[in-house]
């Protein structure tokens, strides 16, 4: 058989240095993945349950190498799947390509079955989206997909009808007018800034008294030299959510997450500092900034459209964060000033001791802060951690301990509901020998994570190390959202809405094969977590939790107060519960504990 555009577009994906592809089958793309049958021995195709599923892997795929992720979908219905997942990426600025099938050309604007005008649908998500319309067209569409894609950081999508797809393939188009000839191979855009802007920066930074670091998924490969400059500094170092794994938490001076999911310590150093450093991140929220005109700042950015948009900064240095700090190191001055990070350091001891004492107040079953505070001694070195989106992405962001060399992510700006599953899918690919963690709550596990626990009952046998838990967070509730209602608009939970049908996720571990684990009594946390990285196969870890204790942000205004209030005024269906653990948790935090 000669080669057809199906093969020729598998081809010169391979070309590109692509090997993983995640994908659902249809008959839009039934030409290329006839093509992808004979070129199996050069990709591995991961067959999710679900499209949304397929983008969200390439999305994780993304986040956790750093490379390009490209997923499969056909048309029409297929095609749409794809948007939530792609939306994902695109927000979170991870490099994803999309590949999906279209009508027959002959059939585009008759109305035709499942056919989708899909340069509109992909128009806002994707920074390229293309339709191959001949042959000779495939090269250079293919290679300006990958190519933007990868150096944009951004999604792009190639639209293929499906006639199109088993016709002969044109590797090198004619040489006439109207034909264009493309290669394989991206430069990297390499910003750097000019030595008056370092000076000036450091000038800033070394006049402040009081210096905070906010540090976000920017500052993912700048480990070492935002603690160099941060030790320089006498600074202290509060971490957006996507930037967890960038510092380990161990460090004495890093004062963890900030904002609703945030830290008192980062609440605290940001109301006090006098000078702000800013270094790969676009924190959205401006109010846990320093007020402003508070803080002088520098930001330090790769992308120029990123820079004083939270806050207003002096200097803006764009650059690769690592290298920007290299040079800047040099210039800056040891603090005189020890005061100030000795009071950040005492912050964040107590910080832990507070956290420690709420976690282990009694709950009805469990405490699910207590769930998180016993993960972190038992986390494998170099475990990988995919979140999900719920009330445990709270005790995630300020209970768990990352240690140096392991790597975490969630869903980021879109926040979006059921990416925990195929993220830690996606990961497990990408490191088979690394141990991976899902963290879902009981909500996204019955959107998604259920289905998503075949594809892992489907390849599992393949990976290195068998270790993958997925831990679900069980409490028969919606629960973050049951919680916004009572504290932002001040209603009472609406059980019609946030109820989660019971199920007994163990159980339908054990069907499916991997161990299941169901634990409904705090003291044996330590030994299911334990027992959970330990097994020699898949495990679903059922943790039910006591859906009342409240996700108190570190600084409550009193709007939320009120709100919170009226909402117990309207007669709570948890009302008598989220009283009582209200209480304790606020007490937790006020009445002195044992140090340990």
């Amino acid at each position: 058989m000669s080669e057809t555009v199906g093969d020729f577009i598998l081809q010169r994906l391979t070309d590109w240095g692509i090997r993983r592809v995640f994908g659902y089958p249809g008959d839009g793309i039934n030409g290329i993945m006839g093509a992808m049958g004979r070129a199996a021995d050069r990709f591995d195709y991961v067959r999710v349950r679900h499209e949304e599923m397929a983008a969200f892997m390439a999305g994780g795929h993304a986040k956790f190498t750093g490379q390009i992720g490209v997923c499969f979908a056909t048309s029409g219905p297929g095609a749409i799947h794809l948007l939530n997942g792609l939306y994902d990426a695109k927000m979170d600025h991870m490099p994803v390509l999309a590949i999906v099938g279209q009508q027959a050309r002959t059939a585009l604007g008759a109305d035709y079955q499942q056919e989708v005008d899909l340069q509109t649908l992909f128009k806002d998500v994707c920074g390229y989206v293309e339709t191959i319309v001949a042959a000779a067209q495939a090269r250079h569409v293919i290679d300006r997909a990958v190519r933007i894609a990868a150096a944009e950081r951004t999604v792009t999508c190639v639209i293929v009808p499906n006639d199109l797809q088993e016709m002969p393939a044109v590797p090198s188009p004619p040489r006439k007018h109207g034909d264009v000839y493309s290669g394989v191979g991206y430069a990297n855009p390499h910003p750097v800034p000019g030595q008056e802007d370092i000076e000036r920066a450091a000038k800033i930074l070394n006049e402040g008294r009081k210096v905070a670091i906010l540090i976000g998924a920017g500052a993912m490969a700048a480990g070492e030299q935002v603690k160099a400059v941060a030790n320089r500094l006498d600074a202290g170092v509060a971490k957006a959510l996507l930037g967890k794994a960038a510092l380990p938490d161990d460090l004495p001076f890093v004062t963890g997450p900030i904002g609703l999911l945030g830290t008192k310590p980062s609440w605290d150093m940001m109301n006090d500092c006098d000078t702000l450093l800013m270094v790969g991140t676009t924190f959205p929220y401006s109010e846990f900034l320093p007020p402003d005109g508070q803080a002088r700042a520098v930001q330090i950015d790769i992308e120029p459209r990123n820079v004083s948009m939270r806050y207003p900064t002096e200097v803006n240095l764009i650059g690769d964060s690592a290298e920007v700090l290299d040079r800047l190191l040099p210039l800056l001055r040891p603090k005189e000033n020890p005061d100030w990070r000795e009071r950040i350091e005492l912050n964040i001891r107590k910080w832990w001791r507070d956290l420690e004492a709420k976690a282990m107040e009694p709950a009805n079953p469990i405490n699910p802060q207590r769930i998180f505070w016993e993960l972190s001694p038992c986390l494998p070195d170099h475990a990988i951690i995919a979140g999900d989106c719920g009330s445990h992405t709270n005790w995630y962001a300020r209970d768990v301990r990352l240690r140096q060399g392991m790597m975490a992510s969630l869903s980021g700006k879109l926040a979006t509901m059921g990416s925990g599953m195929p993220y830690a899918i996606a990961a497990k690919f990408a490191y088979p020998g690394r141990p991976v963690l899902a963290i879902v709550g009981d909500g996204a596990m019955q959107m998604n994570g259920n289905a998503e626990l075949i594809t892992v009952k489907e390849y599992w046998k393949r990976w290195e190390n068998p270790c993958f838990v997925a831990m679900v967070l069980h409490n028969d509730d919606l629960n973050q959202v049951t919680w916004e209602q009572r504290a932002l608009a001040g209603d009472p939970k609406f059980t019609a809405a946030q109820y989660v049908e019971d199920f007994n996720y163990a159980k339908y571990g054990e069907l499916l094969g991997f161990k299941g684990i169901r634990v409904d009594d705090p003291a044996d946390l330590g030994h299911a977590w334990e027992e959970a990285f330990a097994a020699d196969r898949p495990v679903v870890l059922d943790i039910i939790a006591d859906p009342d204790v409240p996700p108190l942000p570190p600084h409550i205004s009193w709007a939320q107060a009120k709100a919170y209030m009226t909402a117990l005024a309207k007669v709570d269906p948890d009302e008598g519960g989220i009283i009582r653990q209200s209480l304790r948790q606020v007490l937790a935090g006020i009445l002195p504990h044992e140090q340990r």
